[in-house]
């Protein structure tokens, strides 16, 4: 039959290429992408890499199913593991402000390093900027890619769960979004006093700045427009730097040491979503190593189809002697259909994306909560 003619996902295989430092696990919120990322993680570890994953998601069943009492900005070792082959696992969550914290103290001086901490609209900015959550995922991929280059850790691969956002393209286009920020007219209204030359142009800026200062003081407040100009006088120096090494990360990422692994659901919205991404990742020239589709439903009994269950099911209740038979059957129904949904959805995605590796994991039965359950999901993506 023609899909067996469709190419297959093999993750181990992507494991194995030690010429792969960084995979990246992308896709809509909801699809699990961040157990995908932990399952990979721990099977890549136990089959000898020493691995990295940050992960996006604050749920605490994450740590404990690493063995964890909690996970944070600091990677820590994950025991447990069969370490037999030389493998290792650090894991970490990305704390969006603590990131955006060091990159401040990293990139400026202690004393304006304190000013802008304490900066009512850096809090606030650091804390919930739309965008700023995806900018520091890659802030801190960069940040664990230099450390493995400059050989203070000793990890081969990190595995990046990337966050839970609406789009999946939000991930790729932080940094275009953090520019066109930091290039727009607001900021550069704000920052125009200070790089203007000349009594004239000084002038004329005075009297832009103070007719929009004007019209914001009465929108926003007097106390917040100061704070925000506090804020961009001292960030000015910096803006620079987050341009230059979101390119950096963004070049990273098109590199052929990273490979983007697109995590799915059987749900139309899911599903067209990671044709965006894979398109996406075509236009831009990064390295696409397949599709994931998690939580597939996948009928029991081919032999008993959903017609022939519910007219069971239906017969049952009318002899009113067997309950349990009929509730039974019509379970069965419903999963009969909801396996023929996922197939069509499938069955559709692989026409329209032609040649691109896919592969699927069944629904589980339960949540995993545990190292075992990891192992077991790590094997369905095997």
């Amino acid at each position: 039959m023609a899909a067996r003619d469709e190419p297959r996902l093999d993750l181990d295989e992507v494991i194995a290429d030690r010429e792969r430092r960084i995979i990246v696990c992308c896709g809509s919120g909801g699809v699990g992408k961040t157990t995908t990322a932990a399952a990979l993680a721990v099977r890549a570890a136990e089959q000898g890499r020493r691995v990295v994953v940050l992960t996006i998601d604050p749920a605490r069943r994450l740590a404990q199913s690493l063995g964890l009492i909690e996970l944070d900005n600091t990677p820590r070792p994950v025991d447990g593991l069969d370490t037999s082959a030389g493998g290792s696992l650090d894991a970490m969550m990305l704390d969006m402000k603590r990131t955006f914290d060091e990159v401040v103290e990293a990139h400026s001086t202690p004393e304006k390093a304190a000013q802008i901490l304490a900066n009512p609209f850096y809090v606030a900015v650091s804390s919930s900027f739309a965008g700023t959550q995806e900018y520091m995922a890659m802030e801190k991929l960069g940040q664990l890619r230099t450390q493995i280059a400059d050989g203070s850790r000793d990890w081969d691969l990190i595995i990046v769960d990337t966050p839970p956002s609406r789009s999946a393209l939000d991930f790729l286009d932080a940094p275009q979004r953090l520019g066109s920020f930091l290039d727009g007219r607001f900021i550069r209204l704000l920052t125009a006093p200070a790089k203007a030359g000349g009594r004239a142009s000084l002038r004329l800026v005075g009297a832009g700045v103070s007719l929009a200062s004007g019209i914001m003081t009465r929108l926003l407040g007097g106390q917040f427009l100061s704070d925000v100009q506090t804020f961009v006088a001292a960030m000015d120096t910096m803006f620079g730097g987050f341009r230059a090494r979101a390119d950096e990360t963004y070049a990273l990422l098109s590199h052929d040491e990273t490979a983007f692994l697109v995590v799915a659901a059987p749900e139309r919205d899911a599903m067209r979503e990671a044709g965006y991404f894979i398109e996406r990742l075509a236009s831009d020239r990064m390295p696409l190593t397949g599709v994931l589709v998690n939580r597939v439903h996948v009928a029991a009994a081919k032999q008993l189809g959903a017609g022939r269950a519910e007219d069971g099911a239906t017969q049952l209740d009318a002899l009113d002697e067997h309950d349990l038979a009929a509730a039974l059957l019509r379970v069965h129904v419903e999963v009969a259909e909801a396996a023929a949904r996922h197939r069509g959805l499938i069955t559709r995605f692989r026409t329209s994306h032609p040649g691109v590796p896919m592969g699927t994991v069944a629904a589980h039965p339960v949540d995993i909560h545990d190292l075992e359950g990891l192992r077991e999901f790590g094997q369905a993506l095997a």
